[in-house]
Formats: structure tokens, sequence, C-alpha cells
């Protein structure tokens, strides 16, 4: 069953998040926050491509990773590693978004639209993704022009 999500907008300026996970998807969120403000750390034994201005941790995430964070993400190729940093998460209240597993996230990553000095989030129910990238692109096709 599909869930409404509750558009929330979050101020990360200076707030320490950490995204586990060095592939395409990782990278992207880990990109994301970064240029909004948040102290990231990437915790993976490689990435997929250097981040400037983005920490990493070249090894696989451990327990007390999550201390201090604000915020997680764990995108992993590794099931029980995701699992466990949501565990970890829920014991210390840290946001949680696991991106194998929408079950089991505190908190969903919109399709980000910027311009003109305005923000938008689009993000679905998850039962069509296709729906919401094309909002997520007319958005910002209004956005440039504004």
């Amino acid at each position: 069953m599909s869930h409404k999500r509750f558009p929330l907008f979050l101020d990360l300026a200076g707030r320490r998040a950490v995204v586990l996970g060095g592939g395409t998807v990782g990278l992207r969120r880990a990109e994301a926050l970064a240029r909004f403000g948040a102290e990231v750390t990437v915790i993976a034994p490689r990435l997929v491509r250097e981040l400037p201005g983005v920490r990493h941790l070249a090894r696989r995430y451990q327990a007390g990773d999550l201390a201090g964070a604000f915020l997680a993400v764990a995108a992993t190729d590794d099931p029980a590693v995701n699992a466990a940093a949501g565990r970890e998460a829920q014991e210390r209240g840290v946001l949680f978004n696991r991106s194998d597993c929408p079950e089991a996230c505190g908190f969903f990553f919109p399709a980000i639209c910027e311009g003109g000095g305005l923000t938008a989030g689009v993000v679905g129910d998850g039962s069509d993704h296709r729906r919401t990238a094309a909002a997520a692109k007319r958005i910002r096709e209004t956005l440039e022009v504004l």
C-alpha cells in the first residue's frame, strides 16, 4: 500500500549527514545534501567518482558511525548493512533513508527542482517513478523562466 508523504524542508547548514555507499545512488544523495549545506561523510571502501567537499572514509560501515549525525542514508549493495544502519539510526534518533527499502525510511529524497531562488521537491507515493520524474522536469522548466 502506498502512503502520502508530507513535504518538509530542512535547514541542513552545518548539520552532519552520513551516507553509506559510494556508488551512483549514494553519491547522488551525498552531493544533494552537500549542496544544501550539510557536512557530509561518505563511508564506503571506494567511490565510483570523487566528490569535492565531501569527507570520505574508505572502509565499510561500523556500528557507531551514526553518532552525532542529524540524518543518514544507507545506499550500499548489502541489505544487511543497510538494515544494521537503520537499527542504529532508530536507536540514536537519526533521520534515516534506505535506498533499497522504502518501508524502513523516515524521510524520502525528492526530485529536487531549483531556479530563481526557489526550491521545489517532488515525491510520489512510490507507484510511478516516471510520473514523478516528468512532473519534476516540468517544474524545473517553469523555474528556469521565472
